[in-house]
């Protein structure tokens, strides 16, 4: 049980995380016509005003280019492939640990049947107060280990539709850009 605890706070620990992170980058959004606007003006955006993922790219975007056409737009196409990569960060170890988390449930079932036919192996099949021991001890650990998976596997795949959208946002406003560039 105290590696299933262990995993599942964890687990839950790198949610919270992931779900403020991107709710920072939803809050004080910068339309892709301002972010152009930015860019073409060369002025970095207010973080008092804009403060999400677009405005991220706008700042990246100004502080690296160059006079140079073609290796702007290639400083561009590499700054959304960072940003988006980014936006994965600990999504597949979040999976994981959900998906861990039955198999650590299953663990401790067959723990507790072992402890059970040990039981039955010096008592016999007479006295089921020895027996429930081993017994509960599975079914807790099946569980225990169902009740982290269950939410967690829902959660790990709320958090990748969300990097999903932010994901397509940025390659959209990275894309309209770079054409204006």
């Amino acid at each position: 049980m105290v590696p299933l605890l262990s995993l599942s706070i964890i687990m839950w620990a790198l949610i919270i995380n992931r779900i403020i992170y991107f709710r920072r980058l939803y809050i004080k959004r910068m339309k892709r016509s301002e972010a152009k606007e930015h860019i073409i003006k060369g002025k970095f955006p207010d973080p008092k005003r804009y403060n999400d993922i677009i405005s991220m790219l706008v700042k990246e975007y100004l502080r690296k280019k160059s006079s140079d056409r073609e290796l702007n737009r290639y400083i561009l196409d590499e700054l959304v492939v960072e940003i988006n990569s980014s936006l994965d960060n600990y999504l597949g170890f979040i999976a994981t640990l959900a998906s861990l988390a039955p198999l650590m449930g299953l663990l401790g079932t067959v723990i507790g049947m072992i402890k059970t036919f040990d039981v039955i192996s010096i008592f016999g099949t007479g006295n089921a107060k020895a027996m429930a021991g081993g017994i509960s001890e599975a079914l807790i650990t099946t569980q225990a280990g169902l009740m982290v998976a269950i939410p967690g596997l829902y959660m790990s795949n709320f958090l990748k539709k969300r990097a999903q959208n932010l994901k397509q946002r940025v390659s959209s406003v990275g894309l309209y850009i770079s054409q204006h560039l």
